[in-house]
């Protein structure tokens, strides 16, 4: 009976301090944030203070990790230690991310490139809690919207837009979710490894996922739910209590309950929540979730057959991984229904082309752990660590078949080339990196303490362990922001809702969008959430949450919205000749027409940039620029209104 409750007590125990540490990440990075707003910091790409001011940050954070792993190795004063290292970690990732972008309102990338349209689905939720199409009105999102959901709540209770609230939500969602990865490791592993393995994989999402912040958050937690979905799925009947105490004491995994392979069901519902989650944020980290654990089944069902000679021992693991399937499933119909709804009933749409983008590193194996560079160190030491300890620890066989789906994934992406598609695999880097870091931490720590036994033990050797991880780890966190530097300045350079630049240059054209936006509320009288706008200025729909007849390209477009078609129509459009042409054409419209027109002048007329995609080329995108004659909007039933660069025409009735 007490073996039976002490897997519900620790799950119970787990639970509690994951609630507890979200609200002290949540108050670190909400009292980090807002006191970086209180100063008038110069831009990041123009002086160095920040950047100064950031290294102090994380120095004190990494004085926190030493503080807790000191505590937990001497076994005192736990709650102090999990305080330290919660405040540690979303601190660092408060200072690391918060303090160069702190002279800014936007985040890394500002709103260019993708973070264009990410910042357009955040605002669209923020507007509203239905799930509902980034761009385009009246169809259900195709794009998993568990991220932005979540911040639009977030902007909504904060009263602020969506553009303005992505900064704050990206960096304190991530805060939150290393505490979260903590907690998972030290229920798993020994409680200051667990400080370092979830300090170092905090410092690696944040250098190279970070910029796609919804993503991030499956990335920062996937190397402990593979430990813990490898122990739900790999029980071998020695795997008992006393065995698992044992394997603590070297930081090997603790089972999550139960003496067979038919225990593990904590580990079960945790796996499948993850998978869930994945479902939610990010819909190719979790087709990559769902095949490394198919993989884990298939492994663990070997390892089943080999010792007990006897089918019988397939049924638990089966079972095990239609439980998970059937948990992730659920959660994954939260955001995803409505869309599958839709489908099934055969609403017209397209193929779609999400998948048709092969840059270099797609066409390619990746191999970080032969860079020359503090993370390619660690991820060597990493992949020689998972090769030696592979027969014998569950964390390596764990990182090990998730290093091997990650690989499959790639070849099987390049495979599918020759189909005219791909896997997308150039995306699975980061989340490489962070399995061969997780494993290059248990490598550094089990490797130094077998050469500390070897030499008989010096006093001395520990010290110097201990100052050479140091001065790696700070090397490498120092070092984070310029990695990023490309994504930093962007965020200065460009023009918030606002109408201002952070790096106080001139603004761009964006700084007309609120001349924009007060004309068409008033001309169309109505909320903004009721007019469709054609444009090619689609970042003006990041700002507003007007619907687009178009959207940005056809590889973030939903595939019911028919992309190429309405490219098609906007071209047939232009061909026409009188405004009763135009106006007869839009209303036959399969799709709600546009309410409103937001072109450039040129010479010949009012202009529209268009998109087309033209895979397997890279880039993947061709841009070409259509023109509508002026004559087409001259008529009382059109409004015509001159704002700096553009021209903006309603259609009155």
């Amino acid at each position: 009976m007490t073996q039976q409750v002490a897997p519900a007590r620790r799950t119970a125990s787990a639970v509690g301090e994951i609630a507890l540490g979200v609200l002290i990440a949540v108050v670190v990075a909400t009292v980090g944030l807002y006191a970086f707003s209180l100063v008038q910091w110069p831009a990041f790409n123009s002086s160095n203070v920040t950047r100064a001011i950031t290294t102090l940050g994380q120095v004190t954070a990494a004085a926190l990790f030493a503080a807790s792993i000191y505590l937990y190795r001497i076994h005192k004063w736990p709650w102090v230690a999990r305080l330290a290292a919660w405040i540690g970690l979303s601190g660092f990732v408060t200072v690391t991310l918060g303090m160069p972008l702190a002279a800014t309102k936007l985040y890394l990338f500002g709103i260019s490139v993708d973070q264009e349209f990410r910042t357009e689905y955040l605002t669209r939720l923020t507007d509203s809690a239905s799930l509902r199409d980034m761009t385009y009105a009246d169809i259900p999102p195709f794009y998993p919207a568990g991220w932005f959901w979540l911040g639009g709540r977030v902007g909504n209770l904060l009263g602020m837009d969506g553009w303005e609230v992505f900064k704050p939500y990206a960096i304190g969602l991530l805060a939150v979710t290393a505490v979260v990865s903590f907690v998972l490791w030290k229920a798993l592993i020994r409680a200051d490894w667990a400080v370092a393995v979830s300090a170092v994989t905090t410092a690696l999402v944040v250098a190279h996922a970070s910029p796609e912040a919804y993503s991030a958050v499956i990335v920062m937690l996937f190397a402990p739910a593979l430990v813990l979905a490898w122990g739900a799925l790999h029980r071998p009947a020695g795997m008992n209590v006393a065995s698992s105490q044992s394997e603590c004491k070297k930081g090997t995994l603790i089972p999550t309950g139960g003496r067979t392979a038919s225990g593990g069901w904590g580990a079960v519902v945790g796996t499948g929540l993850f998978l869930g989650l994945a479902a939610t944020f990010y819909t190719l980290y979790l087709g990559l979730a769902a095949f490394t654990v198919v993989l884990m089944a298939l492994f663990a069902a070997v390892l089943a057959y080999r010792e007990k000679k006897s089918w019988n021992v397939l049924v638990p693991i089966a079972i095990k991984v239609a439980a998970i399937a059937a948990i992730s499933g659920v959660i994954a119909a939260t955001v995803w229904l409505p869309y599958l709804i839709e489908f099934l009933r055969g609403a017209p749409s397209t193929s779609g082309t999400a998948l048709h983008y092969l840059p270099e590193a797609g066409a390619t194996l990746p191999f970080p752990m032969f860079e020359f560079s503090l993370m390619g160190m660690l991820c060597l030491i990493g992949t020689v660590w998972v090769a030696v300890r592979f027969s014998s620890s569950r964390r390596a066989q764990a990182l090990g078949v998730g290093v091997v789906s990650i690989y499959l994934w790639t070849l099987l992406s390049m495979a599918a080339t020759a189909a005219g598609t791909t896997l997308l695999s150039f995306r699975l880097e980061a989340v490489l990196i962070v399995l061969l870091g997780s494993a290059g931490v248990f490598g550094f720590l089990e490797g130094s303490h077998a050469i500390y036994q070897a030499i008989n033990e010096p006093p001395k050797f520990r010290i110097a362990a201990v100052v050479v991880a140091a001065i790696g780890a700070m090397t490498y966190a120092q070092n984070i922001p310029q990695v990023l530097q490309t994504e930093i300045t962007v965020a200065y350079s460009d023009t918030d809702g606002d109408g201002n630049r952070a790096d106080m240059r001139p603004p761009s054209a964006v700084s007309y969008y609120r001349e924009v936006d007060a004309a068409l509320t008033e001309q169309t009288q109505r909320p903004r959430d009721e007019t469709v706008l054609l444009t090619a200025d689609t970042s003006f729909l990041s700002y507003y949450p007007y619907f687009g007849f178009q959207g940005l390209t056809s590889h973030y477009a939903n595939p019911l919205a028919q992309f190429d078609q309405r490219a098609d129509a906007i071209e047939q459009w232009t061909e026409l000749e009188t405004p009763d042409q135009l106006v007869d054409a839009l209303d036959t419209s399969q799709w709600r027409a546009p309410d409103a027109f937001l072109f450039r002048r040129g010479a010949d007329g009012y202009t529209l940039r268009l998109a087309e995609d033209v895979y397997p080329n890279d880039p993947n995108v061709r841009r070409y620029t259509v023109t509508f004659p002026q004559s087409l909007f001259e008529d009382p039933r059109f409004t015509v209104t001159d704002i700096g660069p553009f021209a903006l025409v309603v259609r009155t009735n």
